[in-house]
């Protein structure tokens, strides 16, 4: 299967981001972490997480994010059989709202 992401290395980058306190503190040290793309990237993953799970169809998604299928499968799979995650941080977000 896929490779062991539970290290002290990462670890520390959890440890990290737990201390950002802001959007504001988010945004300065995800522009130093990582690029543009792949903020964007993540972005649009948990779009179209929302979307899923507010039962938008395939075309529905991939033409109000520019998703591809296979980014939208990929979500969908973490949605189904993934680690809960996704549903773990929309209940959290939708407590705070």
């Amino acid at each position: 299967m896929g490779k062991n992401i539970r290290t002290k290395a990462v670890d520390q980058l959890f440890a990290a981001i737990l201390t950002l306190d802001s959007i504001e503190e988010c945004y300065t040290y995800f522009e130093d972490v990582c690029t543009v793309n792949e903020i964007l990237s993540l972005a649009q993953r948990f779009e179209v997480a929302k979307m899923l799970r507010d039962s938008k169809t395939y075309l529905e998604i991939a033409e109000a994010t520019g998703a591809s299928t296979a980014t939208i499968s990929r979500v969908n799979r973490s949605l189904n059989y993934g680690n809960d995650g996704y549903d773990m941080v929309f209940a959290r977000m939708k407590q705070i709202n």
